[in-house]
């Protein structure tokens, strides 16, 4: 995958901490760097430079000249049912690099729950698992969707546990996957 006539184009404003797809090598792009946006999905961004992609949290966005997202609000007494709920939107923006269909969707996410901690905060858990093992960006989405459901008012932790069994297969993908990917 490479860049199109639809990729925008990019100048970074300054250095910024990219990850490699698909190997899931953490770098550094410098300030000045040319490239072009494939893909700006979920909050992050996947960028085209020099014959590679690479991902751009977006946390970092200004870097090349976006907006990073705006702060998940919650209110005060909410239900774990309301969090619950917003732990599935946070998860609904998790994507791979190279494909622009979210985890959830995809039928990466095997199961979520969540638990009360002693002092009324919450602690999220999920399994969930790769289209392949050895998948260089494993660990770069598992830290997405922790970070992502770590940003939920009133979630203390996220424990994220990478799972392969049962593995993994298109038929896990929902049918808006399939027909998105041509996979129906």
């Amino acid at each position: 995958m490479g860049y199109s006539q639809t990729s925008e184009p990019i100048r970074l404003e300054r250095d910024c901490a990219a990850v490699m797809v698909p190997q899931g090598d953490e770098v550094t792009l410098p300030a000045g760097q040319v490239g072009y946006i494939t893909q700006a999905v979920g909050g992050s961004f996947t960028v085209y430079v020099d014959g590679n992609l690479f991902r751009i949290r977006g946390a970092d966005a200004d870097a090349i000249g976006k907006s990073p997202p705006e702060p998940l609000e919650l209110l005060d007494d909410a239900a774990d049912a309301d969090v619950e709920k917003l732990v599935w939107q946070q998860l609904r923006t998790c994507f791979d690099p190279e494909i622009p269909i979210n985890i959830v969707e995809l039928g990466l996410v095997y199961d979520c729950d969540l638990e009360r901690l002693d002092d009324g905060r919450r602690k999220v858990n999920v399994r969930m698992t790769l289209t392949a093992p050895g998948c260089g960006m494993g660990e770069i989405l598992v830290d997405d969707v922790r970070t992502k459901i770590e940003m939920i008012p009133t979630v203390a932790e996220a424990d994220v546990d990478l799972v392969f069994d049962p593995p993994w297969n298109q038929s896990m993908m929902s049918e808006a996957a399939r027909l998105e990917t041509g996979m129906l």
